[in-house]
């Protein structure tokens, strides 16, 4: 939560983020601290190509959450959580990480410890996963597939 709330920040978004508005923002950020605006030997020279990639970062990560991108591969996803069997998980913070028997990996913010706790001890992990995980909390894909 924290990652997001801090590009959210970068990009000024308030509230719920729409593809046009983070589109906007993210080719002012851009202009603002492309590397080649700034010389060599320019003490913001750094800085700038530091600021570039967490815009670009940024900009990716914000549109894998976004609502049009997650509504566009609903699909995708609910084919996933239904016909993939979960392969490995991790738990770090408030960060769930599943990685799913077709190799895709979805990423889950704001999972707390007791809720990690349930679903690591649960005798049938998928199911307590898709009634308690899933639809529950905000996810985006981190990792695809390999494609052959």
């Amino acid at each position: 939560m924290k990652r997001i709330n801090e590009y959210k920040k970068l990009f000024n978004v308030e509230g719920d983020i729409t593809l046009s508005t983070l589109k906007s923002s993210y080719r002012n950020l851009v202009k603002e601290w492309h590397p080649d605006k700034f010389q060599d030997g320019d003490e913001k020279a750094h800085e700038a190509e530091l600021m570039s990639r967490k815009v670009i970062d940024g900009y990716h990560f914000l549109v894998s959450i976004a609502p049009e991108t997650k509504e566009a591969n609903l699909t995708e996803y609910t084919a996933n959580i239904i016909e993939s069997g979960i392969v490995d998980y991790k738990h770090k913070g408030l960060l769930l990480e599943v990685s799913f028997g077709n190799g895709m990996t979805y990423e889950y913010f704001g999972v707390q410890s007791n809720v990690f706790n349930k679903f690591h001890n649960s005798d049938k992990q998928v199911r307590f996963a898709k009634r308690n995980i899933f639809h529950s909390y905000l996810y985006r894909k981190s990792k695809s597939g390999i494609e052959e």
